[in-house]
């Protein structure tokens, strides 16, 4: 089978290219912007095995998206980030190749707050490209992910390290889950027939950010405080820190979506699809922190 990924110079990405690439039996297309990065962010075992292809992809060329899918069974679609309206521009792009291309199951990276209602910037982003494929005729399954632990950790390592987590998560409950075991199932999901539906991967419980800060203090080994800031206070700390005004407003937008409580839901997925429990806060936090 000729499975290609999305995004396989990332940190996901690539960890999906490796994870397929030590399957038996299947050859990877491994799509990028720069495709001469591709080898270095692959294990020494898959660089030898030589089933690995890095080709030419731009999510902003169209025509380079149809010429890499060509001949490909499955596309494990790692959904990009930056601007929202641009990833829709690119987004639609990759669904339109693929149809082109007749490609036979789209493995689509989505997000568990993928309601076109949500505050969430890309919760309308993904939202919009579930849609965009249900609508394309093309096999699909969909991996909404709940929030990533590592990316979270922005908020959560400083936490240590002042004693205080200061988010404007107001009680909402959140499920983080370790971009690992994403990683995981999407290659599950590669090797499966095409679901259908989506499937929710989280962590294996919720938590509110008060129970957050009580994982922080064990770590820290002294107590951690989850402060709730008006949500402006967050747009201002960010500002004054430098961040770039998008990531501002992606931030805030992400916040006001845990405020409604949209990203506390748990399922068993990741154990069921790959047969290993999901990570939890503690584990991910103590290997990063």
């Amino acid at each position: 089978m000729r499975i290609a990924v999305t995004g396989s110079t990332g940190t996901l990405g690539s960890q999906v290219v490796n994870l397929l690439a030590a399957s038996a039996g299947h050859h990877v297309v491994a799509l990028a912007r720069r495709p001469e990065v591709v080898p270095a962010r692959l294990t020494e075992r898959v660089r030898r095995s030589g089933v690995v292809t890095a080709v030419r992809a731009d999510y902003d060329e169209p025509g380079s998206l149809v010429a890499a899918l060509g001949g490909v069974d499955v596309l494990v679609f790692v959904s990009g980030d930056g601007e929202a309206a641009r990833m829709m521009v690119q987004h639609r792009n990759v669904v339109r190749a693929a149809v082109d291309a007749g490609v036979g199951h789209v493995v689509y990276l989505s997000g568990v707050d993928a309601d076109l209602v949500s505050p969430f910037c890309y919760a309308f982003t993904n939202g919009w490209t579930e849609r965009l494929l249900e609508g394309s005729g093309l096999p699909f399954s969909f991996a909404r992910a709940s929030l990533f632990t590592e990316f979270f950790a922005a908020f959560l390592r400083p936490a240590l390290r002042s004693g205080e987590l200061r988010v404007p998560a107001g009680g909402g409950r959140v499920s983080l889950v370790s971009r690992s075991d994403v990683g995981r199932c999407l290659a599950a999901l590669a090797l499966l027939p095409p679901s259908g539906r989506h499937h929710d991967l989280t962590g294996p419980e919720s938590s509110t950010l008060d129970g957050v800060a009580q994982v922080l203090s064990g770590i820290a080994g002294r107590p951690v405080r989850y402060t709730d800031v008006p949500p402006p206070a967050l747009a201002e700390e960010l500002a004054r820190a430098g961040e770039d005004p998008w990531w501002t407003y992606a931030y805030c937008s992400m916040f006001a979506s845990i405020r409604e409580d949209r990203w506390g839901g748990v399922s068993h997925e990741v154990l069921r699809l790959t047969g290993r429990a999901p990570l939890s806060v503690d584990d991910v936090v103590r290997a990063t922190a």
